[in-house]
């Protein structure tokens, strides 16, 4: 399995506010969903793109949008839940499945 150990100051810094004890339960579940945004940048890096033409107010251009099959979003236990929203907020279109859905 490849890892990729995401380092940046921001990141680190939630991640020092989210571990720390005195953190309430209402700040935790937001930053919980804030790295997640974060992070799923890292994870859909190497994601595949297919090039559109577009009409912007100013000309034609060329613009990308992503490939199908599009990412699938998978909450794994009830941990998972929380990171689902921020997941999604990268991108509103992917799959979303959870413990209805069967494989």
């Amino acid at each position: 399995m490849k890892v990729h150990v995401v380092n940046h100051p921001l990141i680190t810094h939630k991640l020092t506010v989210l571990r720390d004890k005195n953190t309430n339960s209402q700040v935790f579940r937001h930053l919980v969903e804030e790295l997640v945004t974060l992070l799923a940048y890292e994870a859909t890096r190497e994601v595949k793109i297919t090039k559109v033409r577009i009409e912007t107010p100013v000309a034609p251009t060329e613009g990308a949008t992503l490939s199908s099959p599009r990412p699938v979003v998978v909450p794994i236990l009830r941990a998972g839940l929380g990171m689902l929203e921020g997941m999604m907020r990268v991108d509103r279109k992917s799959t979303r499945l959870n413990s209805s859905h069967r494989l």
